[in-house]
């Protein structure tokens, strides 16, 4: 997971508007998700891979500015890199845009731990 952005494209279904017709503000959390999938397959891993060899990255951060809404069946691009390393944490840029148009931006931060709950070094294969 370097600090390149990797990018990823979504329509809105409907299911992720609120009754203003835009997307509900938390599913950006979730469209950020999406991406941290893509990072760490980028890196020829997964969440389950980690998982299995015991090791689990919950978010201990998430932050989110919305600048414009995005409504039912826009095509978005998120786009996400691995900003900052620490011992055992990471931090995740993203960006969300419809064309041109910024419509939120953020970040998340994630702890290194072991399934017991005890901080642990990044691993190799995500450190850039």
């Amino acid at each position: 997971m370097t600090g390149e952005p990797t990018t990823i494209t979504y329509r809105v279904p409907y299911a992720d508007t609120d009754q203003m017709g835009v997307v509900y503000y938390a599913n950006y959390l979730v469209y950020f998700e999406r991406l941290r999938n893509e990072l760490l397959r980028r890196t020829g891993s997964s969440y389950r891979k980690w998982e299995e060899e015991g090791i689990i990255l919950p978010v201990v951060e998430a932050c989110c500015r919305y600048r414009a809404p995005a409504r039912y069946d826009d095509v978005l691009s998120v786009s996400g890199w691995a900003s900052r390393f620490k011992e055992t944490r990471i931090r995740i840029d993203y960006r969300v845009r419809r064309g041109e148009k910024l419509l939120a931006e953020g970040h998340t931060i994630h702890a290194c731990l072991k399934k017991t709950g005890r901080p642990t070094r990044v691993p190799e294969g995500l450190l850039p």
